[in-house]
């Protein structure tokens, strides 16, 4: 394919992959990830790839890229190099979207998320019922998108209307002749159960918008295609998305990983630790004299 996709079956050879994004220093929910990451693949004797989630460009730093690499070589996780750059390969997440368009998968959408908001507190007026919310807590589209004809779809786009690109969830699920699962797999690497995908639950998502032109889910399931991964470890807190993740690689035609969501660190407030919270960086552990032995016990890697 033009695009480089792999749409064949995984290669034997096992590949794991951490994939942050460099819009602030690494706190220890990462650490956690490269951790669990370099542990699965010593065990399964893995290909371990490091990403660099960049896409967007108005949060992402090159001194946050290089403080993040450099933190990661002080905790003593090595992975292979160079790493794949998100932003370095933007054209092949829109020879994506283009097929998935020409499926007749994807509309465009005008609303401003205030907007989406106050169509959702309407709709919710209007019935007496809550409107309904992704796994995330934000309300599902409710706007007008799929209405709009092609031709007044592609006036407004002419006329430099911000928009956003979604999958028109309701025709993506007709398109698949089987049921989602995923197999979600231990410390190990050894599957333990089978898990019903729900994509439906996250409403008409977000593929592209007019300032970054691919999404989270269409960017990570592209590449994890490309990059032959086999084994997917990361947080619970991505434990939902993998069924937009599944349904993607469906209809994309896209190999099957298999997946583990590890415990996340929780902070003193009992949430997830978070870049936008400003949850306190490892590099912060250091500064204060932790080692790397240190940062590998407190997560229970000592």
């Amino acid at each position: 394919m033009s695009s480089g996709i792999v749409a064949s079956r995984h290669p034997k050879s096992p590949v794991l992959r951490f994939a942050p994004s460099p819009n602030g220093l690494l706190h220890l929910g990462h650490a956690l990830s490269a951790l669990e990451n370099e542990a699965l693949a010593a065990a399964l004797g893995a290909r371990l790839l490091l990403r660099i989630e960049d896409i967007d460009a108005t949060r992402c730093r090159p001194e946050f890229e290089a403080a993040m690499i450099e933190d990661l070589a002080w905790l003593g996780v090595t992975f292979e190099t160079p790493p794949r750059r998100q932003s370095e390969h933007l054209p092949v997440y829109r020879d994506a979207l283009a097929r998935l368009d020409a499926m007749g998968l994807v509309f465009a959408s005008f609303e401003s998320r205030g907007e989406l908001k106050a169509l959702a507190a309407a709709r919710e007026a209007e019935t007496g019922h809550p409107w309904p919310k992704d796994p995330d807590g934000a309300p599902l589209y409710a706007g007008s998108g799929t209405s709009l004809s092609e031709a007044e779809r592609q006036a407004l786009i002419d006329a430099g209307r911000p928009h956003a690109l979604r999958l028109d969830m309701a025709k993506a699920l007709a398109k698949v002749d089987r049921p989602l699962t995923w197999a979600e797999i231990d410390a190990g690497g050894v599957p333990t159960r089978t898990v019903e995908a729900r994509p439906e639950a996250w409403g008409d998502v977000v593929l592209a918008r007019k300032d970054v032109g691919t999404s989270y889910h269409l960017s990570v399931v592209t590449d994890d295609a490309i990059q032959n991964v086999t084994h997917i470890v990361r947080g619970e807190d991505l434990f939902q998305s993998t069924a937009v993740h599944r349904l993607l690689q469906e209809l994309l035609g896209l190999p099957e990983p298999l997946y583990r969501h590890h415990r996340l660190v929780l902070g003193p407030d009992g949430r997830k630790l978070s870049k936008s919270d400003q949850a306190e960086g490892f590099r912060a552990l250091r500064n204060r004299g932790a080692s790397a032995a240190d940062i590998r016990r407190i997560l229970g890697f000592g």
